[in-house]
C-alpha cells in the first residue's frame, strides 16, 4: 500500500486514524508535538497490522520543521501517499475577553499547521502525480460557536484551504478533502461542563457523541480508491447534529 502521515496522532482522533490506516495496510508516520511516548504506544499498535509505523515529534506550525520532517520521511520510507492534517488545539473564550495570543495560538496550529503540511507534502505528491490529503475541520467551522471564535475561524479557514488546494492539486492526481466532526469523545470534549455536553447531545439525531473511530472510518474512506472521484468536499460526521 502507501505511506500515510498523520499529524496529532498521539491520542484521540489522530490515534484512531493512524490505526485505521495501518489496518488498511499503509505504513504510518505518527506526528506529535511533544507526547512522543504516547505516539510510540500508538505506533506499536499500528505495527500489529504488519506495517511500518514510526513516531516523530515536530511542530506543525513551524514551516522549517515540517520541511525537515518530510525530507526525513521521504528518505527513509518514500513519498507520502496520504496526509491527514489532524493536529489542533482549543483555547476557548468569549471574543470580548479573548487575548491576542489566545487567538493567534489556535490559528497558528490549526490553520497554519495545515497550510505548512499541505503545501510541502502536496508538492511531493504533485511530483509523484498521486496522493490524498484529508484535513480535519469541524462543524463549528461551518456554523460558528459561542466561546470558540478562534477555533471556528481556524476550522473555517481549513475548509477554504481545502477547497482551494483541491483546485490547485487536482490536475496532478492529488485529491484534497476535509472532514467536519461534530461532538466526539476526546480529551478536548472531556473538559466541557456536563450541561454544555448535554445541550449538544440533545441536538444530535443519533443521541450519542461520536467516537474517534467514527471519524477514522471516514478518513479511511476518503483515503481509499473508493473515493477516487471525490475532491474538494467537506464530509460532515456529526450524527445528525441540528438536522
Amino acid at each position: 500500500m502507501g505511506i500515510a502521515v498523520v499529524t496529532g496522532a498521539s491520542r484521540g482522533i489522530g490515534a484512531a486514524v493512524a490505526r485505521k490506516l495501518a489496518e488498511q495496510g499503509h505504513d504510518v508516520v505518527l506526528n506529535c508535538a511533544s507526547r512522543i511516548e504516547k505516539a510510540e504506544e500508538v505506533a506499536a499498535q499500528c505495527r500489529e497490522y504488519g506495517v511500518k509505523a514510526v513516531a516523530m515529534a515536530w511542530d506543525v506550525s513551524d514551516h522549517a520543521a515540517c520541511d525537515q520532517a518530510l525530507k526525513e520521511i521521504k528518505a527513509s520510507l518514500g513519498v507520502p501517499t496520504i496526509l491527514v492534517n489532524n493536529a489542533g488545539i482549543t483555547k476557548d473564550g468569549l471574543i470580548m475577553r479573548m487575548g491576542e495570543a489566545q487567538f493567534d495560538d489556535v490559528i497558528r496550529i490549526n490553520l497554519k499547521g495545515t497550510f505548512n503540511m499541505t503545501s510541502l507534502c502536496g508538492a511531493m505528491m504533485m511530483r509523484a502525480k498521486a496522493g490524498a490529503i484529508i484535513n480535519m475541520a469541524s462543524v463549528v467551522g461551518i456554523t460558528g460557536n459561542a466561546g470558540q471564535a478562534n477555533y471556528a475561524a481556524s476550522k473555517a479557514g481549513v475548509i477554504g484551504l481545502t477547497k482551494s488546494a483541491a483546485k490547485e492539486l487536482g490536475a496532478r492526481g492529488v485529491r484534497v478533502n476535509a472532514i467536519a466532526p461534530g461532538l466526539v469523545e476526546s480529551d478536548m470534549t472531556d473538559v466541557l461542563p456536563e450541561d454544555v455536553k448535554n445541550a449538544m447531545l440533545s441536538q444530535i439525531t443519533l443521541k450519542r457523541a461520536g467516537k474517534p473511530e467514527d471519524i477514522a472510518n471516514a478518513v479511511g474512506f476518503l483515503a481509499s480508491d473508493a473515493a477516487a472521484y471525490i475532491t474538494g468536499q467537506v464530509l460532515v460526521v456529526d450524527g445528525g447534529m441540528g438536522v
